[in-house]
């Protein structure tokens, strides 16, 4: 068995799991963790917990510290800089002729890299995009193209049901949606009544879709 604790990056960003080695760390804490992006800033969801080997991904690395005052205005600054970088980005997308539009933009907590996240309608060649936002920014540049869901998850918005969007407030994971699930449901099958902000399948399909195929349920 390991001890462990679960670590989001994001509002209903997915969890990952670290070691809390000798620190008393309690749920809601935030925490300093080492991550493949760099050092990074994070909020604790799920406390300390013993868990078997088959539940985690081996080897956990360990929480470095339990985060400081300093480290939120850190994060607040960073946010900032993001938001600075962002109209960088659009001008450079423009100077260069690309076709791919801006969603989102983040420095890692340690300010070794800037991510950039967007969308496009296919494959876009931006090395020289990336070599000219590194000489502006001096850090890794990162650019990540994302799909639409993704799009919704980092944006948010009110879906049809008049609730803010389940992605973006606590779906860690997206799930496999199916037109299958609506035929099992007896829902309608037009592709307004049936879709999201994102204009893919509603993830809710799913919720309930087990029940429906575990009981038979017959409308």
């Amino acid at each position: 068995m390991y001890s462990v604790v679960g670590v989001r990056f994001k509002r209903a960003g997915k969890i990952y799991y670290f070691d809390p080695g000798s620190l008393q760390i309690e749920k809601h804490d935030h925490v300093i963790v080492e991550t493949a992006r760099g050092i990074e800033y994070g909020e604790v969801v799920v406390g300390n917990r013993e868990v078997s080997e088959q539940d985690v991904v081996l080897p956990l690395k360990e929480v470095i510290r339990v985060a400081e005052g300093k480290d939120i205005e850190t994060v607040e600054e960073n946010k900032q800089r993001a938001r600075d970088a962002v109209r960088v980005f659009k001008d450079k997308v423009a100077h260069h002729g690309l076709e791919m539009k801006l969603v989102d933009a983040e420095y890692t907590f340690d300010r070794n890299k800037l991510i950039f996240y967007f969308t496009a309608e296919g494959r876009v060649d931006f090395r020289e995009l990336v070599k000219d936002l590194a000489a502006v920014f001096r850090v890794r540049i990162e650019l990540r193209q994302i799909g639409v869901r993704d799009e919704a998850k980092i944006l948010g918005g009110i879906g049809p049901c008049g609730r803010l969007l389940c992605c973006s407030t606590w779906m860690g994971e997206f799930d496999p949606v199916s037109i299958r699930m609506a035929k099992d449901q007896s829902l309608s099958l037009n592709p307004t009544k049936i879709s999201g902000l994102c204009g893919r399948l509603m993830c809710c399909l799913k919720f309930e879709n087990d029940t429906y195929q575990g009981e038979g349920i017959v409308l």
